[in-house]
């Protein structure tokens, strides 16, 4: 889920970057030590979205940088439990399918593939199911659940599922509503009643 955040911290601003106006200076500073990375308790840091107050700077002995205090936005994506999701499929091996969601890649172990017994094909790198016929491939775009999140400052891994009903992929999802389209108008001619005679 995508979220702007409100933070106070610290930043460095380096000497390099005294020619600039201040708030231009701890924006650009913000910029580099924030955007990019991902933390574990606020996800991946997307953009300093603004800076809201910037504190008395400070120089410390031996530190030709100022330090300021600041109050900023961050714009962040944090993957939620049981959040639907919808990503393209970017890469699938035998034990899976990689999903990207956003700025991160999720997993769709082949265990959560759908719910039938799943075949992989090497040599066309697909999936199939072996009843429903279902395929699944690079390129599809799919509609998934999260069900395990680990976030790690160099690591991460974001675990997705596609056997609920109203997942997978969207092909797959669209095929299930026309079904059921049908199955309701063939119960509800079964069901008109029969007109009285006089």
């Amino acid at each position: 889920m995508y979220k702007i955040l409100t933070v106070r911290d610290k930043i460095r601003v380096p000497p390099m970057k005294f020619n600039l106006p201040m708030e231009k200076a701890v924006i650009e500073s913000l910029a580099e030590e924030w955007e990019g990375t991902i933390d574990k308790d606020l996800g991946v840091i997307l953009s300093v979205v603004s800076v809201e107050e910037v504190g008395e700077g400070k120089v410390f002995p031996g530190n030709g940088a100022i330090h300021y205090p600041v109050k900023f936005k961050l714009l962040i994506y944090y993957p939620e439990m049981h959040e639907l999701v919808k990503g393209n499929v970017i890469d699938v091996t035998e034990f899976g399918v990689f999903v990207r969601i956003g700025p991160l890649d999720g997993m769709i172990h082949v265990s959560q593939l759908m719910n039938d017994f799943v075949f992989f094909d090497p040599k066309n790198s697909v999936f199939s199911g072996r009843e429903s016929k279902r395929v699944i491939k690079e390129g599809d775009i799919v509609r998934a659940r999260v069900i395990s999140i680990s976030l790690g400052a160099k690591q991460y891994k974001i675990g997705l599922t596609t056997r609920q009903s109203g997942l997978g992929v969207l092909s797959w999802i669209e095929k299930e509503k026309q079904d059921a389209k049908k199955k309701s108008r063939s119960a509800s001619k079964e069901e008109k009643p029969a007109k009285k005679s006089k």
